[in-house]
């Protein structure tokens, strides 16, 4: 069975690798782009929570102070997939887009510390997007998106208290288009943005963690991301064309620089359970309004506006016996979880941009962690979801999100080899 499980996940990732797309959400078209939780596949899959989760084996993405429990060598990495179906209250568009969503790898510093270090998203941008009246036609267009690379390190300070670092730095570049034609004419208008991303971040966290009768841990957690500035340089172009697109004249270029003002996020968890057994946990993260500092992102500035976000999520995980001999399904791991979140997007579809509606979004999600030898999993997430609504001349998304990854844990780095 592990070995047909392996052999499908090797499939799924080649496939990844030959064709990504790293979005389709309309909604990347403002801003940065359609930003990312930092979670693993294990993490999503129990609804997001992490800030007071710790575990000897399992990466953690969302608090550094973690890694203090971290004793194997583990290195992992994950894919996505979102099958997206986008509803205006007219009509239903249905997208899909497949990513490699991270990869990490951790190991233990002693018997009080651990370090990991990797690259994952930040944000993605990918969409197309068509408004045509009876006078113009208009066609957007943008991809690309951030990513950061991280090192986080968290170490035991006394029993039961961990304290822990990370550092990251943010890169990427995003392209925005945007194609006129004005009916009964024979040129066009062709906007470009090319836009470049940088910047680094510092978070803060801390573990606390008490035994109680039968066996039972509590769990408390929280985190302080500090306030960042993401920069932003690049420049955009206005020219003209023939319909076929020959004959380009540049109308004008000039340079773009700005930033935007990433303010203090905290995030704050709780969680009951058993070791190897069942968690239970609750997590709320809490950030302002997103400021930004001159005009960045010019193809969307007037529609849309930051205000202050926040998430709450809640979820755990279920293994029935983790070294059943007589069952494989006894050794897997169940994961459930709900997350409700105010994104901190607000958007008006109707000029002259007065009116703006919060984006709000809100997910179920599932697990399975399939266990494989010497400590290593493959695990799958699914998560059933909603973002937007169709008021306001606005979009309402459903998605479908499909996570997968494979966690190798070695038992034998670091330890000298024994000579017989």
């Amino acid at each position: 069975m592990i070995r047909n499980i392996l052999l499908v996940f090797l499939l799924i990732t080649s496939i990844v690798t030959t064709a990504q797309r790293t979005s389709s959400s309309p909604y990347s078209f403002f801003g940065i782009g359609d930003q990312n939780s930092p979670v693993t596949v294990e993490q999503s899959g129990m609804g997001g929570i992490g800030v007071a989760f710790s575990h000897y084996k399992y990466l953690n993405f969302t608090n550094p102070a973690a890694y203090a429990d971290l004793r194997y060598t583990t290195y992992s990495f994950g894919v996505l997939n979102t099958s997206l179906s986008v509803d205006n209250g007219i009509t239903q568009q249905n997208s899909n887009s497949t990513s490699l969503s991270y990869f990490a790898l951790a190991l233990p510093i002693g018997s009080k510390a651990g370090f990991s270090f990797g690259i994952q998203p930040v944000s993605s941008v990918g969409y197309s997007l068509l408004n045509n009246t009876e006078v113009t036609r208009e066609s957007f267009k943008g991809e690309g998106g951030v990513s950061m690379v991280y090192g986080s390190f968290g170490m035991k300070l006394f029993k039961g208290l961990s304290l822990g670092i990370e550092a990251d730095y943010s890169f990427g570049r995003i392209e925005n288009n945007i194609t006129t034609a004005i009916i009964e004419s024979s040129l066009l208008s062709i906007y470009q943005e090319n836009l470049n991303v940088t910047g680094g971040s510092v978070t803060f966290g801390a573990q606390y963690k008490k035994e109680l009768k039968n066996k039972l841990v509590v769990n408390g957690g929280a985190t302080l991301k500090l306030s960042n500035d993401l920069n932003v340089k690049g420049d955009e172009t206005l020219s003209s064309s023939n319909p076929l697109g020959v004959g380009k004249d540049l109308l004008f270029q000039t340079d773009v620089s700005g930033s935007y003002n990433m303010p203090l996020k905290t995030t704050f968890g709780a969680g009951l359970g058993k070791l190897d057994k069942w968690y239970f946990g609750l997590e709320y993260e809490n950030q302002d309004a997103i400021e930004t500092t001159n005009l960045v992102n010019a193809t969307s500035n007037a529609a849309y506006i930051y205000g202050d976000s926040n998430r709450f999520s809640l979820g755990g995980f279920y293994l029935p016996k983790i070294n059943s001999i007589s069952s494989y399904w006894q050794r897997v791991t169940y994961r459930a979880g709900v997350r409700i979140e105010k994104t901190g997007l607000l958007v008006d579809g109707s000029i002259p941009y007065t009116n703006y509606t919060s984006i709000n979004d809100f997910g179920i999600s599932f697990g399975l962690g399939l266990p494989l030898k010497q400590l290593s999993s493959i695990n799958m997430g699914f998560e059933f979801g909603k973002r937007g609504a169709v008021t306001n001349n606005l979009i309402e998304e459903n998605y479908f999100n499909f996570r997968l990854s494979l966690s190798l844990t070695d038992t034998n780095w670091f330890q000298k080899r024994k000579i017989d």
